[in-house]
């Protein structure tokens, strides 16, 4: 796995799905974050070429090493996991075809690389991405500032991982 060059983070999503780019090892920086957007009256067929564009559109901008990606862990709603599925295999899709690595993460790692407790709420991760990359407030919208952490858990895990301690 690639550590230290450009990391892109997916929060995936079909209505929003949240991305943030970030450079650099232990010490990351802030290249850019936000939103891609489908509506809901769309077909699904539609918003889901509407993602895959938007984000081959950002591994063509940002050429990275990595797309890191939320697993999807456990929904109690089935109808939501379908479409977080949906939009994580157009993700997951756009990445291979670019020839970039994904690597997979589930919530509850991205919560301990950030802040030190698998169980941390979202005002905490917040404010611990705002932290790490030394921002002034938290970033908005929420599914970007969630894109921006799972990029962050790659960053910090990948040391451990080369090193087979994941």
């Amino acid at each position: 796995m690639q550590h230290g060059g450009i990391t892109l983070g997916i929060d995936p999503g079909t209505a929003r799905l949240g991305y943030g780019v970030i450079s650099g090892g232990l010490q990351p920086r802030l290249i850019d974050a936000g939103l891609i957007e489908t509506w809901p009256d769309e077909p699904m067929s539609e918003r889901l070429v509407t993602l895959y564009e938007g984000v081959v559109e950002l591994l063509q901008e940002f050429n990275p090493d990595v797309v890191a990606i939320e697993q999807l862990f456990f929904a109690r709603n089935v109808t939501t996991a379908i479409t977080v599925g949906q939009a994580r295999g157009v993700v997951i899709l756009a990445a291979a075809q670019a020839g970039i690595s994904i690597a997979e993460y589930t919530p509850s790692e991205i919560k301990h690389a950030i802040a030190g407790y698998g169980k941390a709420n979202k005002p905490q991760m917040q404010e611990m991405v705002r932290m790490i990359l030394n921002l002034p407030t938290i970033p908005q919208p929420d599914d970007a500032a969630d894109a921006l952490a799972i990029a962050i858990c790659h960053n910090q895990t990948v040391p451990f991982a080369d090193r087979g301690l994941r």
